[in-house]
Order: structure tokens, then sequence, then C-alpha cells
């Protein structure tokens, strides 16, 4: 075992299965940090980012005091600027709240940070290495459409064509887990692992 803690990213467009190769790191004694199911949590919950958020988008930005979705999406996805802005107030946040969560788990041999927009942020800069998930787009495409039943397939595509393409994110990655259905994911991700933690 490492004398060091390890901390991973595992990121990789929507759709591509991150959740399941984290699952599978789980099981190998791996602790996760969501960062996107964090994000949400810290825009409900962390009261100065509320009202950054509230300054940015307006009062109507929350709904009975939950965030509404819907029209920050609606917002967001017509201006690119109001988008960095967005990311500009939730990104330091969730620096905060990842630095927390690892101070709590000091422990843990291998800490993971799943993350969509690891390589867009430079977040990934941080981390010992980084883990890209890929899948052809089409199949994302269909993974997103029957998992999320408030997305269509024009949501879905509008989602990855703002994502950095896996083309562009393979050189900033150490590792690459394939999750096109061709080679089994449990293999790819015990490979890994053997080079990470064992050896």
């Amino acid at each position: 075992m490492p004398n060091k803690q390890l901390f991973i990213g595992i990121t990789g467009g929507i759709g591509s299965g991150k959740t399941t190769v984290c699952r599978v790191f789980e099981v190998l004694g791996a602790k996760t940090y969501y960062a996107d199911d964090r994000a949400k949590m810290l825009m409900h919950s962390d009261e100065k980012l509320v009202s950054q958020i509230k300054e940015l988008f307006g009062e109507e930005a929350y709904v009975d005091g939950k965030l509404d979705r819907k029209y920050i999406a609606e917002k967001v996805f017509k201006d690119d600027a109001l988008l960095e802005k967005l990311n500009g107030l939730v990104h330091p946040a969730v620096g905060m709240d990842v630095e927390q969560w690892r101070n709590e788990n000091p422990d843990a041999d291998l800490l993971l940070k799943e993350a969509a927009l690891l390589f867009e942020t430079g977040s990934y800069k941080a981390l010992d290495k980084n883990i890209l998930v890929t899948a052809p787009e089409e199949v994302r495409i269909e993974r997103v459409v029957s998992r999320d039943k408030h997305r269509n397939r024009s949501d879905v595509k509008a989602i990855i064509d703002k994502q950095m393409s896996d083309e562009e994110k393979r050189p900033l990655a150490d590792y690459v887990v394939n999750n096109d259905g061709s080679e089994s994911i449990i293999k790819q991700v015990m490979k890994i692992y053997q080079e990470l933690v064992v050896t």
C-alpha cells in the first residue's frame, strides 16, 4: 500500500459511465467525492453561494427555497458568458468542499473525485492521476435519455457539444477506460488499481 494518500480524478462526458467506474473502485475500498452531486447540494445549502446565484440570475432562480434548475439551464445554454460566471461561483465552492471532504478521510489510501468538467476547469492539475471514461456519442445519448426522463436527445446532444471532446481530453488523461461494451470495465479498473495502489 502507498504511504501517501492518492487522490485520483475520474472524468468523462455525460453518459460515459463515470459513476460505474467509481463503483468498481469503491468495491476495492476507494472513497468517492461526486463533484456534480456535491455542487447541486451546495447550490441549495451554501448560503454564500445561494446569494451569489440570486445576484446573478435574480430571486426567481429559487422557487420555495429550491434551485430552479430548468430556469438556470435555459439561461446558461443560450449565454456562454453567463455559464462561465455561474461556473466561476460554483467551482470555488466545490474546491473548498472537496478539501474539507479530504480532511474528513485521512485514513483512506485511495480517494476519487468524479467530475464531468475536470479538464475544462483545470482542477485535474491538483490530482495525482486522472482517468478518462469514454464511450461513443450515440451510446452516451441513449444512456442519458433512458436515465434522465426530463431530457430528450437534442438536450443531451447540446450538452455533449458544450463539453470537450474525448480527443481533446485523451492527452490530459493518465488512464483511459473504454466503456463501449467491448471490454470489461472491471478488468480495466483492476489493471489501473494494481498500478496505482498495489505496485
